[in-house]
């Protein structure tokens, strides 16, 4: 995995898929530590804690994790998949998976704007944060797992199959 970021950088000629891997890359090493120091907090926190629903909560605390970094290297690793392999797809493949990434990261900060506690939310002008802060704090998972749907679908909708080189002709036969 840690040789598929550079290689996609490198072998991508779309330069918002570029753009994507460096960001992407550096917002998933910084949600890895962000969630490895939180779970090593709460492990302090609670370690005179018998097991059941603090050892269960703490593994949820890793899914969760995983559950934002997997879609955010995701493209990434699409991109390099598909130029080692030299896989047949979309002409602008690259693109679109650099734009999907860019999507789930806004998706991520529109989840922290909307399920932020009330006693951190600054007061704003704004009328499209006010509609945000109104939203109930677990509406906060839904522009992320949508953006990740988004993720993926790109990929599978822009991918080329075994058939792609088939004609009209070739599937009558």
């Amino acid at each position: 995995m840690f040789g598929a970021i550079p290689y996609a950088f490198r072998a991508t000629e779309s330069w918002t898929m570029r753009a994507y891997a460096a960001l992407g890359a550096l917002t998933a090493g910084f949600v890895a530590v962000v969630v490895t120091l939180g779970l090593v907090v709460w492990m302090g926190e609670t370690v005179s804690a018998q097991g059941g629903t603090f050892l269960f909560s703490r593994s949820l605390f890793v899914v969760a994790g995983l559950a934002a970094v997997g879609p955010l290297l995701a493209p990434i690793l699409f991109v390099a998949r598909r130029h080692r392999r030299d896989d047949p797809v979309a002409a602008d493949y690259d693109r679109w998976m650099g734009v999907a990434g860019f999507l789930f990261l806004v998706s991520l900060y529109l989840a922290m704007v909307i399920s932020a506690p009330a006693d951190l939310r600054d007061p704003s002008g704004s009328a499209v944060i006010n509609a945000l802060y109104a939203l109930p704090q677990l509406a906060g998972f839904v522009p992320p797992v949508a953006a990740a749907l988004v993720v993926f679908a790109t990929h599978f909708r822009l991918r080329g199959g075994s058939d792609a080189g088939a004609t009209p002709e070739t599937d009558a036969a």
